[in-house]
Order: structure tokens, then sequence, then C-alpha cells
């Protein structure tokens, strides 16, 4: 009889082992238990650590309440002023609320994942190129309260958006290279620019200052001379005051109209004769001061006769002679 009863009270305790092992779940820290009993809600969520349920009857579903990184697959598009870039991006999520990240979604990171993606495209369409790579504090935003709307009745926050990596083709990466090679060029003539105009402005103050005292002139030539001096050089460069020069070229304009003004003042002031007077009216007379000759002329006093000089030949007498007498 106590033999039978020893085994009795075994088979208890062996049924209320296996039940309890049955029925043991334990829940981990950053786990919640969302129970389902005879496919219902129940209406207790299990908090960590050790929980029972009814096997058969109770189901237990974990959830993840940690932080899940989700890489956003990279999302071909066209941008709002027309070039098709390639971004993608990185979302932080986590469930809130255990009962409904079961009960609301079918399996709640798919859903994520592929809202994330439609939101993506989505904000590429209404954004710049400028937008996308300088502006993406502004698009993360924007592209959380996108996602973060229709996750709220799944039981999960979005806690972050982050735009990765924007992906530009070829041309577009040469052309935006050129335009800031311009921009760079073109700040620094103007910078160039502003200091040319500084330094004239205090060369233009220097120069006012040395007028006053026509030796600093001097001084700052024998300092330049000193200062090409010290390099050891084997030429040595003098500068040429640039007023000398102005005075010669004054000088060289001056000349022909001081020529021109002399030959203007020796010719004579009287009235020009007349054209059509014969020539012997025009000539003067000197029978009052040359004296008049005897008929002998210069043979009667035995001195050798001389006639006038020779004229030379005129040059139409000299082609004359050149060329050949033509034939009759």
């Amino acid at each position: 009889m106590v033999q039978v009863l020893v085994i009795a009270v075994v088979a208890v305790l062996s049924v209320c082992a296996l039940y309890a092992m049955a029925a043991m779940r334990i829940v981990k820290q950053y786990e919640r238990g969302v129970v389902l009993r005879l496919g219902q809600l129940h209406d207790e969520v299990r908090p960590p650590g050790l929980t029972m349920i009814v096997p058969g009857v109770d189901r237990l579903r974990k959830v993840n309440m940690q932080i899940v990184t989700m890489p956003v697959p990279a999302q071909d598009g066209i941008t709002r002023d027309n070039v098709t870039v390639r971004v993608d991006a990185v979302i932080y999520f986590k469930v809130v609320d255990a009962a409904s990240a079961v009960i609301q979604v079918e399996d709640y990171r798919f859903a994520v994942s592929q809202m994330a993606q439609t939101s993506l495209r989505s904000i590429i369409g209404k954004s710049d190129l400028d937008d996308l790579l300088s502006d993406r504090e502004k698009l993360n935003q924007g592209l959380e309260l996108m996602i973060d709307s229709p996750a709220v009745g799944w039981g999960v926050q979005i806690d972050r958006v982050e735009i990765k990596d924007v992906s530009l083709p070829e041309t577009m990466k040469r052309s935006m290279a050129r335009q800031a090679e311009a921009d760079r060029e073109r700040r620094a003539r103007v910078i160039n620019a502003d200091a040319e105009l500084q330094a004239s402005k205090k060369l233009a103050q220097a120069a006012r200052q040395m007028s006053t005292q026509p030796a600093a002139l001097q001084l700052r030539l024998l300092q330049t001379v000193v200062a090409v001096a010290a390099e050891k050089n084997s030429t040595l460069v003098l500068p040429f005051p640039v007023e000398l020069l102005r005075f010669l070229e004054r000088a060289q304009q001056d000349l022909p109209q001081a020529s021109g003004d002399a030959v203007r003042a020796a010719r004579p002031t009287g009235p020009a004769p007349d054209s059509a007077a014969p020539p012997d009216s025009a000539a003067p007379d000197l029978s009052d001061v040359v004296p008049a000759f005897d008929g002998a002329g210069p043979e009667a006093d035995g001195l050798p006769e001389f006639g006038p000089p020779d004229q030379p030949e005129s040059t139409a007498e000299r082609e004359a002679g050149a060329r050949p007498l033509a034939h009759h």
C-alpha cells in the first residue's frame, strides 16, 4: 500500500514538473510578451522575467523593444530640377506598443522598410539637387514625419531618419566641379581687385606725402637701389623718373611747331607778285649798279672769253640721249 502511494506521489510530481516546464516562459529585459489565449489577445502584456502560460491554450509572442537600425535600399529618382540621383538612407525606430506591433501589422519591420522606401522616393521628387546636397537636416525631418505618421498605428515610433549618400551622374559631377572652380576663380579675382584698389589708395597717399618733400622721392630711390643690391646681383636696376620722359615727350612735340614758326617769320610779308606780269617787268634794273662795258669785249684786253657754265642736262634730255633712235 505504501509502495503504491509513493508511486502515485511521484507520478503527480512528475506531471506537475512537466506542466511547469511546459508553462514556464522567460521574457528578457528588452522584450515584452504578448499572450494570445485561444487566438484572442490577452489584456496583460507580460513584463520581463519568468512568466507562466497555459500550455496548449496560450501562445506567447515576444516583441523586441530595442531601437532597430534598418538601412533603406538606394532609391533612384528625379529631383524637382530634373536631375537623376540615387539616394540611400538609414532609419532608427523602436516598438512602443507591443500589442499593436503584433495585432495591427503582420510584420512591422517589413512595413517600416517599405514605408521608408516610398517616402524616400517621394522626398526626392519634391526636393532640388541643392537641397539634397546642402540642406539634408530639413529633408531628414520631413522624411521622419512621412514615415512616423502611419507607423504610430503599428505601435512603432520613428526615432531618426538620416540620408546617407547621394549619387550623381558623372556629367553632373563634372558640371558641378566646373561651377565650383568658376566660383572660386571669381572670388579670387574680386579679392585681387579689392587688394589693388586698397594698394592704389595707399600709393596715392604716399605720392601726396612725397610731393610735399621732394627729397623723399630721392630717398625712396636710394632705398630701392640698396634693396636690389642686397641680393648680390650682377645687374643693378636704376628706376628712371617718369617726369623726365614726359618732359622729353613735350620737348619733341614743341620742336616741329617752333621750326614752322621760324619759317613763317622768314617769309616776306608784302603782296605776292602778279603771275600775269611779263618776266622782264619783274626783274630788277641793274643798269645803275653794273658799269657798262665798251664794245671791245674781253678779247681786247687779252683775256680769255669765259662763257656761262654748262648747265646740267635735264632728266628729259638724259632720257632722250639714252633712248635709241627710232628707225623710220
